[in-house]
């Protein structure tokens, strides 16, 4: 058989009658928004990621926006963002009356560097957005050193980690989606931000509910995006097993480096002192078409999904002229993930391998 792109199904099996009962005490409960559920894994996602505040919100892409908000960002700023990375990181600039200003990344890392970041700097940056991209971990550390704020895009990065910690805990404040295909994912939209400052967080959890903090008084525009109980029980069912997917995910990779697919591809390189939990395994050859063919072929699953990087979309063209990103370019020509999650076993890894080597002969 066929190996599937994700395998969201498998992961959850065990933990299918917890699940229905913790959906079930919410519906017996019959609070449904900000209720225990959310602020009890507010807290326990926090504690985690090793940060002093989780502020649950609608989906990834609010999650952005609002923490930028929350860290000042508004009109007349500019915010560095890489250009090879999901629309809705740059997407989610715009709405704050900001400018996003597009950086390269390295194409073996697929993330942003202090050099690649130190380029597209301007007198006018107030943050920095740094995306974890496929689970690997952007050194949000010497990017602070340049004198930046930084935002973790950590959508792609739950389970990850670094020498300095896991995202969520590394720059000024981070945000995750928790769409239900990622690392961990709930039933339908959610999200969340990280941060230590006080202020960030209480600014965003306004924010996430009108700009109010008593539904009386507004003391901002705010929004209304909110993480939803339902999706907070099943998140918390799910948060206790997020370490041994993660474990599972870098045995998925160390599998496809055991079977020789390093010898016909360009594996996913980790940052220095990372331990990425893949959320995508992404590799680089400059036949990736033929590649992702040949695997259609044997009903296995492959991607690109970055062709066109963002500083090319239509919408964002008024906010790149002149850009020239040969990274991204190059990142965005070779990239195809492949097969992964916490339950690809060796045999898999071998056959998706044989598969691509059997493209490449």
């Amino acid at each position: 058989m066929g190996v599937p792109l994700f395998d969201t199904r498998t992961p959850l099996a065990p933990l299918h009658d917890r699940l229905l009962a913790a959906i079930g005490g919410v519906v017996e409960d019959s609070r449904f928004i900000l209720g225990p559920d959310v602020e009890a894994f507010e807290r326990e996602f926090a504690g985690y990621c090793g940060a002093g505040h989780a502020v649950g919100v609608a989906n990834g892409t609010d999650a952005i926006t609002i923490a930028l908000r929350a860290m000042g960002v508004g009109p007349g700023d500019d915010v560095v963002v890489p250009s090879f990375t999901f629309y809705a990181s740059a997407e989610a600039i715009p709405p704050t009356g900001a400018r996003p200003v597009f950086c390269d990344v390295d194409p073996d890392t697929y993330c942003v560097s202090a050099e690649t970041v130190r380029r597209a700097l301007t007198a006018r940056t107030k943050a920095v957005i740094a995306v974890h991209l496929f689970g690997n971990v952007a050194p949000v550390a010497e990017i602070e050193a340049l004198g930046v704020p930084v935002l973790e895009d950590a959508a792609q990065a739950a389970g990850s980690t670094s020498a300095h910690g896991r995202p969520g805990a590394l720059g000024t404040a981070a945000t995750f989606s928790f769409f239900p295909s990622k690392n961990l994912g709930c039933f339908g939209d959610g999200g969340a931000i990280t941060t230590s400052d006080e202020q960030i967080a209480d600014r965003a959890r306004m924010l996430r509910f009108h700009g109010s903090r008593d539904k009386v008084s507004y003391e901002h525009v705010g929004y209304n995006s909110r993480l939803d109980e339902l999706q907070a029980a099943i998140l918390r069912v799910q948060l206790p097993h997020l370490d041994s997917w993660a474990d599972g995910r870098r045995a998925a990779g160390e599998h496809y480096r055991s079977a020789g697919l390093g010898d016909v591809v360009d594996l996913p390189v980790p940052t220095p002192g990372s331990q990425p939990a893949w959320h995508l395994y992404v590799i680089g050859h400059d036949r990736a078409e033929a590649v992702s063919a040949a695997l259609s072929a044997a009903g296995h699953g492959s991607r690109a999904y970055y062709r066109r990087p963002v500083h090319l979309q239509p919408a964002m063209a008024r906010y790149a002229e002149g850009v020239l990103l040969p990274g991204t370019e190059a990142a965005a020509r070779r990239h195809l993930a492949i097969p992964m999650s916490p339950v690809l076993d060796a045999a898999q890894a071998h056959e998706v391998t044989e598969s691509i080597r059997a493209a490449l002969r």
